[in-house]
């Protein structure tokens, strides 16, 4: 080739090079919203207002981060809003929890989304705290079989993440006035509040910021936590809750042997596993370009590196690890397949319980 000749070819190649190699980034000028299917001032609410400003700042381009909260059916309203209307660009997301999977497990009419259509950006534990009022008179898990006024529970929805918790009253054997119809856990908190109801149980998110205060004032009594199931299927403690006893420990102070084989139990272990293990999770929509999500996943690795992040993270992942959506997707999948002993279970205690039919 002439020295001529040459000369073209490299000049051909740098004009081609130079459009990509000044293209901005994908984000660049764009505007992302999440979606919080729940009403302000609940875990998820929390979580995603945490996560938003960390990605205006590690997505390359650095996109203007909304939240817009979406409440109603105990998040299905907002879900399936997502899977039948979300812009496939990148620029919607949506935070889901528990209360989002839990009907999708148990194939709720209404239910017109599916996870596993979805491109999973991140995914996070976290745990549940269960508290009182100081008048039932309860300090011990042992006094929650003899309170000093019947036990009033405020929830959303009994097919939601509300389900753990009506499981553990089923568990431990507790006789709990339901009320449901609640927009979020936050708005049920504050009827625990206002002395509405009694009892409660909030995410550790919201437990550690809204409801600790509550108790340092002497307001609330913490009396045990979720659990949290292990790698090795066992129920352990909570790492975001150590000094509380499990609902593994309450029952066997209530009624002095393990609760291990049965049924009931199988079906409590089985939902804290699906919805607290894989709790707090970020979706794009089926069709996000790759380069969208590309973005969004690498913004979630450098995040973690962030001192700012995991300085703050202490208040609302509790040393909870976030995991890259596509290399934790496969795992959250797996937690949302029960047996079908347990699904019986549940869908049979729905309908002779809460007049609830699937």
């Amino acid at each position: 080739m002439t020295k001529r000749g040459l000369c073209a070819v490299v000049l051909a190649v740098l004009l081609v090079a130079l459009p990509a190699a000044g293209q901005q980034p994908y984000y660049a000028g764009k505007t992302i919203e999440i979606i919080v299917p729940f009403a302000p001032g609940g875990g998820s609410d929390i979580d995603a207002r945490f996560f938003a400003p960390f990605l205006e700042k590690y997505v390359p381009g650095n996109p203007r981060v909304l939240v817009r909260n979406m409440p109603g059916g105990g998040s299905i309203l907002g879900a399936n809003f997502f899977a039948e209307n979300a812009r496939a660009d990148g620029t919607q997301l949506l935070v889901t929890s528990g209360s989002t999977m839990i009907p999708y497990i148990l194939g709720v009419p209404q239910v017109r989304y599916d996870p596993a259509k979805w491109e999973l950006i991140k995914v996070n534990g976290v745990g549940g705290v269960l508290y009182v009022s100081p008048r039932t008179g309860v300090r011990r898990p042992e006094d929650l079989a003899r309170p000093a006024e019947r036990l009033v529970y405020g929830g959303i929805s009994a097919t939601g993440l509300d389900l753990v918790t009506l499981l553990l009253f089923e568990v431990l054997g507790l006789d709990v006035r339901v009320v449901m119809g609640f927009e979020g856990r936050g708005p049920a908190r504050l009827a625990f509040e206002r002395g509405e109801t009694n009892i409660d149980y909030q995410t550790t998110p919201a437990y550690l910021s809204q409801v600790v205060p509550l108790v340092r004032e002497g307001k609330a009594v913490p009396v045990l936590s979720m659990g949290f199931v292990n790698e090795k299927g066992v129920m352990v403690r909570d790492p975001s809750a150590p000094d509380l006893p499990s609902a593994y420990e309450a029952y066997q102070v209530l009624f002095k042997r393990k609760p291990d084989g049965l049924l009931r139990w199988k079906a409590y272990q089985s939902m804290v596993a699906a919805a607290f293990t894989f709790q707090k999770a970020m979706w794009a929509p089926g069709g996000t370009p790759p380069e969208a999500l590309q973005a969004l996943r690498s913004a979630i690795d450098r995040m973690k590196l962030d001192p700012q992040f995991r300085e703050q993270g202490r208040q609302v992942l509790e040393g909870y690890e976030v995991l890259r959506g596509d290399t934790a997707k496969a795992a959250v999948l797996r937690a949302t397949r029960v047996t079908l002993d347990v699904k019986k279970y549940i869908t049979d205690l729905l309908r002779s319980k809460y007049q609830v039919r699937l």
